[in-house]
């Protein structure tokens, strides 16, 4: 490190911070911004950049790790985070992860799996999994979503994660609900997989999984798309299942499986094409009127749906204006 006094070597500099995880000290940053040479001036913005982003990225960190640090505090060491993933797929199972770090464990960028590329995701599983204590995955089959229901499977999942650790824990951190059968006190956190440390650990690893599971199952069913959408109803899925049925891995206890295999009525489809087409609010009325006219001879789910529809139309056809 050149000392006070001396002229920087901008070469050394440039080597010694290639690395965009390497910290740059604040003594650096002053002498760069000083420095009138070109090449000194360009390097300052890239590295005063980089120092901006740490400084946030430090204190998302803190803030996410805030109450595992609370409880190690008051020496709760064996804190679970629990998160479940594939509540939504029309195919496929729920898997659930608990992960258990040891006190004042870090990883940068930990965050919620959804906001994640998958290659972040795959690069910070094993990076959680090299510093976790231990690791549980709970997974709900297919058959037991459709006999459970997918509320009661997701559940299901994270009760199995928890069994499923080497390490009994202590305290238990979750998304968005309370897992029942639990002794251990836990708590429940509105998108806990954004704002909780242990959480998203948890959401990724089990994302992670799946995502891996799904892709194998792409092998085993060719035809659906499985490795790219993982499930998910995507139209490429949906053309999938309408074109080829669903297959043994598909939910058939979620309602959209059987409209999308043409199982609702011919009026239904007939209301819901006509919705499809419309592109102006005057065109709103009568088919609005068409739907509470009919809505004796439809189903409840299939009422249900074309009401939903009709909302959303109105919606955007207003934030069209």
């Amino acid at each position: 490190m050149p000392t006070p006094g001396t002229q920087l070597s901008l070469r050394e500099l440039q080597e010694r911070y290639a690395d965009p995880a390497v910290s740059v000290p604040a003594q650096i940053l002053r002498k760069l911004q000083r420095d009138p040479r070109t090449g000194a001036r360009k390097l300052y913005k890239t590295l005063a950049k980089r120092a901006e982003d740490q400084k946030h990225e430090r204190v998302r960190l803190d803030a996410m790790l805030h109450f595992e640090r609370v409880l190690w505090k008051a020496g709760i060491v064996h804190i679970a985070g629990v998160d479940e993933v594939g509540m939504g797929p029309l195919a496929g199972p729920v898997v659930a992860a608990a992960v258990i770090f040891p006190p004042d464990v870090e990883i940068d960028g930990i965050d919620d799996s959804k906001t994640l590329d998958e290659a972040t995701r795959v690069r910070l599983d094993v990076e959680i999994r090299a510093k976790a204590s231990a690791i549980g995955i709970g997974l709900v089959e297919v058959d037991e979503i459709d006999r459970l229901n997918i509320y009661h499977a997701g559940l299901r999942a994270m009760q199995m994660a928890l069994a499923d650790l080497s390490i009994s824990p202590q305290h238990v951190l979750v998304d968005s609900r309370t897992i029942p059968g639990v002794a251990q006190p836990q708590n429940s956190f509105d998108k806990g997989d954004g704002i909780n440390f242990s959480i998203a650990s948890a959401s990724i690893v089990a994302k992670v999984f799946r995502d891996r599971l799904m892709t194998g199952l792409d092998a085993q069913y060719p035809g659906y798309g499985f490795a790219s959408h993982k499930g998910y109803a995507t139209p490429e899925h949906q053309n999938a299942i309408r074109e080829l049925g669903p297959c043994p891995i598909h939910r058939r206890s979620f309602d959209y499986i059987r409209e999308l295999c043409g199982q609702y009525s011919d009026l239904y489809y007939e209301m819901k094409d006509r919705g499809s087409k419309i592109a102006s609010r005057s065109e709103m009325p009568a088919w609005e009127k068409d739907i509470r006219s009919i809505g004796g001879r439809l189903s409840e789910m299939e009422n249900k749906k074309l009401h939903l529809m009709k909302n959303r139309l109105w919606k955007r056809l207003g934030n069209a204006l």
